[in-house]
């Protein structure tokens, strides 16, 4: 296999005397779908918050394309093509989907002295970005806010790919979905890794993971518990690492297996 774009070695994260990171190992490679799993309190949201440049590990190394990178903060990370879709969308309902496509990244026409927002050049992107991912919008001026919940979410990692995204970072993009909408943020989970980009899918659903991912990391209580390829593991398997199986294997030994 090649070499990850982005690895991160044994990092560590206290907050004071609450150690929320412990020495977690993950690598991902360009055009893969790495799942990071666990259930809550697992880690999961300190783990990418450092990825992300949010928190400076207290310990351990973060190697971006071969080279180690010490984020100052989120900018940088987003400078060097790491990009979060956060669970929260940071999306203004009432507001165009062309405008929130475009949100801190406006072009810009010159009428004479007087720069203006280039609706045109915005409007065709966004239609082109929303049909290569399958969703067929009434118009770009068309509110985020009548969107379905998964619309918004491939918006959003629409956006990051125009960008230029090289990692992906996905937080829990499916936790508040149905089904029809999960299959289709899952769908464009797939055409973002197959143009070559770096997938991090943040869930704590076995079934979406095994959908996508291409391989699959478990933190519990900011362990890393292993990392298994894609047909090297079942999805019970992995909810048995996510819940603590061994744990519950000893308690029900010691009940009589009345657990």
């Amino acid at each position: 296999m090649s070499q990850p774009i982005i690895q991160m070695k044994n990092i560590e994260k206290h907050f004071g005397s609450v150690i929320a990171l412990a020495g977690v190992s993950v690598d991902v490679h360009a055009g893969e779908c790495h799942c990071l799993l666990g259930d809550n309190g697992a880690g999961k949201s300190t783990f990418i918050k450092t990825m992300s440049g949010v928190h400076k590990p207290t310990a351990g190394e973060i190697v971006f394309e071969g080279n180690p990178l010490d984020f100052a903060d989120p900018r940088d990370a987003i400078a060097a093509g790491i990009a979060t879709v956060h669970q929260h969308l940071a999306m203004i309902p009432l507001m165009s989907v062309s405008r929130n496509f475009f949100m801190g990244n406006e072009p810009i026409k010159k009428v004479g002295p007087i720069k203006l927002f280039d609706h045109d050049h915005a409007n065709k992107i966004t239609m082109q970005a929303m049909q290569e991912m399958g969703i067929n919008l009434r118009g770009p001026d068309q509110a985020v806010g009548t969107l379905s919940g998964g619309e918004r979410q491939t918006v959003a990692i629409s956006r990051a790919v125009h960008f230029g995204a090289k990692v992906l970072i996905l937080d829990e993009p499916t936790s508040a979905l149905g089904v029809r909408q999960t299959s289709n943020v899952l769908a464009t989970i797939d055409k973002v890794r197959r143009q070559g980009i770096a997938v991090v899918f943040i869930t704590h659903n076995v079934r979406h993971a095994m959908a996508v991912g291409d391989r699959f990391t478990v933190l519990n209580r900011g362990k890393t518990l292993g990392t298994a390829l894609k047909g090297e593991i079942t999805a019970e398997a992995l909810q048995d690492m996510m819940a603590g199986g061994q744990e519950l294997a000893a308690l029900e030994g010691s009940l009589g297996g009345t657990v």
